[in-house]
């Protein structure tokens, strides 16, 4: 991560750590409750069918407000249909948080074969006046804040049972939004890994 906070420094630019999650329509467990002697029961649909996925990334930068920006890509269940993210939609998610954040970024991400594509590591390229990538160590989540960003989103969904996929997306989004507009929150997911972002002065490998 140090020669990543330096290029940082040096491009005056955000940290982005990104990472994946999704949720079926099986409810995640959580705790529950019944009558005293009976077994608790959460009602779900038969079907397993349908998945919301989820590519979220949190920005850093000394001194700035925290962000955290997403994308969903949403899974029917059909035939000859994508199930998991392009690497169109992460290109597309890059732009969208550069163009949010209005400036320079420091991507972060893990060795997923598709963040591995040979089209992804073009647009790197071709685009580093304010893009550049690094791979994080592999089986290293705990330095990835957003693994704390899913830990908190799977805790606010324990137990729910969603009507459909469309209610799931729903609800999806609404809990996402409420993330992204606490700033402490995202705050608190980089802490949990024990690093730090420290002003351009004072910058130093943690």
């Amino acid at each position: 991560m140090a020669a990543g906070k330096s290029t940082a420094a040096d491009l005056g630019a955000y940290i982005c750590f990104e990472d994946e999650a999704g949720q079926g329509l099986r409810p995640p467990k959580g705790h529950t409750w019944a009558s005293r002697g009976k077994r608790p029961v959460v009602c779900v649909r038969g079907s397993n069918r349908g998945r919301v996925n989820i590519a979220g990334v949190l920005c850093f930068r000394a001194g700035e407000r925290s962000h955290f920006f997403y994308k969903l890509h949403i899974w029917h269940g059909r035939k000859r249909e994508w199930k998991a993210f392009t690497w169109q939609e992460y290109r597309d998610l890059i732009v969208l948080t550069h163009r949010q954040l209005g400036a320079p970024l420091v991507w972060c991400w893990d060795n997923l074969n598709v963040h591995l594509a040979r089209q992804l590591a073009d647009f790197a390229r071709e685009n580093e006046a304010w893009l550049r990538v690094f791979q994080m160590p592999s089986y290293a989540p705990d330095l990835n804040p957003a693994e704390w960003v899913w830990s908190l989103f799977k805790r606010s969904i324990a137990d729910f049972a969603a009507a459909d996929l469309k209610h799931l997306v729903r609800v999806t989004k609404r809990k996402l939004k409420k993330i992204q507009y606490r700033p402490h929150l995202i705050d608190s997911c980089l802490a949990a890994t024990g690093l730090a972002i420290e002003p351009p002065d004072n910058a130093s490998s943690t």
